[in-house]
């Protein structure tokens, strides 16, 4: 298939459908673990179409949503500061933290702006050199290439007033850590194509055979999800656990080996807090020592305080699969996208998002128990 409308075929689907219906004979939980996936099979309504069989729990895969309240809080002081321009993506803007969110900052009369790259941060930074340009860099391993190439921009160019607040988590230990936890549901993963576009699938491969789940990487259009999940599916009757790529027009088996060089460059692998998660080891990338120009929390003195999360957001166990969006007393009423609790009703790859986008046609089918 060539063109983008071959992967959303309603006759392909069906066809899908009807091979997922005849394989499975049993109840599976898979997790879908990135929030474009999770985007893709609300919006389409596949979820509905599934088997009931098949219960599918949303993963933790929106860079938005595990951002930790810490740093939001540190990007706030940091953007009230007059000598500061603080910029990130759009949807960061709105995240919560524990006394406001940057979108209030900057109501507030602080400098704040959108950026659709960090690249566009660095000129800025050229533009203004008696100013601070800061730029909240969020994201999994597919965004992580493009903050750490602008690290290397500014570097190369000999400037002094840019930095970043590194907020870079890597999925391989979240689905460790999911997997350990004593609580889980999930027998086996979808894992985020785009994520092993630049990473490979090689760090897969350990977890599949420790854990004995199957893993299928897989892309984010209708076709892609459902062609993963009768892939998944056939493994679990079958007693199989393998990684396998669905995502192969994509994903190559190395990964991107240049965008892995420049994450090398410029990032080591630390411990990391998730938002609603806790601590997962080495799930995080630090700014390493040699470029601690550049990292903001280092350059700056921004005073650390404790943070706590909303206790009336149930993001945590959203994203651990424990939960759904309308298990939550608040959704839709206390929180909707224009009055967030929590992170996960602010993305577009948020679940809480989907769900309340698309809640009329999910109403009659996610009455999930888990």
């Amino acid at each position: 298939m060539k063109y983008l409308t071959e992967y959303r075929d309603p006759v392909l689907a069906a066809q899908y459908l009807d091979e997922i219906k005849k394989t499975v004979t049993r109840p599976w939980t898979i997790m879908e673990v990135c929030g474009g996936q999770t985007h893709s099979l609300v919006k389409y309504g596949l979820l509905q179409m599934l088997p009931k069989e098949i219960t599918m729990v949303h993963g933790p895969g929106c860079p938005v949503c595990v951002t930790p309240t810490h740093l939001i809080d540190r990007a706030v002081f940091l953007a009230k500061q007059s000598n500061i321009i603080m910029c990130s993506f759009g949807d960061m803007l709105r995240v919560p933290g524990s006394e406001k969110s940057l979108l209030q900052a900057k109501a507030e009369g602080a400098d704040v702006r959108i950026l659709y790259s960090p690249l566009e941060a660095v000129n800025l930074a050229q533009q203004n050199p008696d100013k601070e340009v800061v730029f909240f860099a969020v994201g999994f391993e597919t965004t992580a290439p493009a903050n750490a190439l602008s690290v290397i921009q500014a570097h190369q160019l000999g400037l002094k007033n840019y930095s970043i607040i590194a907020s870079h988590v890597l999925v391989p230990p979240a689905m460790e850590a999911l997997l350990s936890d004593p609580e889980t549901v999930v027998q086996a993963f979808l894992a985020a194509g785009h994520v092993c576009t630049i990473m490979g699938n090689s760090e897969y491969y350990p977890i599949v055979e420790k854990y004995k789940v199957p893993i299928v990487v897989t892309g984010f259009e209708p076709i892609d999800l459902l062609h993963g999940i009768l892939m998944v599916v056939r493994q679990l009757e079958k007693g199989e656990y393998k990684m396998e790529n669905q995502y192969a027009r994509v994903v190559r088996e190395r990964g991107n080996l240049s965008a892995q060089e420049a994450i090398k460059e410029i990032f080591e692998i630390s411990n990391r807090m998730w938002r609603g998660m806790d601590i997962i080891p080495h799930s995080g990338l630090e700014v390493k020592e040699k470029y601690a120009a550049f990292d903001a929390t280092q350059k700056f003195n921004v005073p650390l305080k404790e943070t706590k999360e909303n206790e009336s957001c149930i993001a945590g166990a959203i994203m651990k699969g424990l939960r759904k969006p309308l298990d939550c007393i608040n959704f839709g009423t206390a929180c909707k996208p224009s009055h967030p609790l929590g992170a996960p009703m602010v993305s577009s790859e948020g679940s809480c998002a989907t769900y309340y986008h698309f809640y009329s046609a999910l109403n009659e089918v996610e009455k999930v128990e888990v």
